[in-house]
């Protein structure tokens, strides 16, 4: 369930930066709170009544060389395949909580695919265009927003591309 949009001026600050930022990409669209926290995919997916495959969740890692975060946005019934990352950016590290913040300006469970305190290298998996609408989150627990696939690759300027594992079969 969600509260819906409310006023910019009464949102957590990471969500008016996000809020900012998709405004001054001309998205129609605002963060909406959740009632409860969606700090992961299916937290959120139960919350908004949609697939798992339609939460775009935002997965950050530390780029070895560079020691700047790699983004990537996956759907979230799908696993990142490290592997497959590291041979589009090269060498990776987990990044640890206060990585994330520091380069995202964003706590874990509430990272969104824009408004970085940083500008990431970022990766967008090709499974979240199997859905017209998905979800990512808008810089808190609690707050998301509605994008269409096409959205995150013009706004991220990045290709799509294979960084997830195949789905399970069963």
């Amino acid at each position: 369930m969600t509260t819906g949009p409310a006023s910019v001026a009464t949102l957590p600050e990471a969500v008016q930066r996000v809020a900012a930022a998709l405004a001054a990409l001309g998205h129609p669209g605002s963060p909406l709170m959740l009632d409860a926290a969606a700090r992961t995919a299916q937290q959120a997916a139960d919350a908004l009544g949609v697939r798992l495959g339609q939460i775009a969740k935002s997965i950050v890692f530390r780029h070895v060389a560079s020691a700047r975060a790699v983004l990537v946005v996956c759907a979230g019934d799908r696993r990142v395949d490290e592997a497959r990352v590291a041979q589009h950016v090269g060498a990776l590290a987990r990044a640890d909580a206060a990585f994330v913040r520091a380069r995202t300006g964003f706590a874990i469970g509430g990272v969104s695919p824009l408004g970085h305190a940083e500008s990431p290298i970022a990766l967008i998996d090709d499974s979240l265009w199997r859905f017209d609408r998905i979800w990512a989150a808008a810089g808190h627990p609690h707050a998301v927003f509605a994008l269409a696939p096409d959205d995150l690759q013009r706004w991220l300027g990045v290709a799509a591309s294979a960084v997830s594992a195949p789905p399970m079969q069963g």
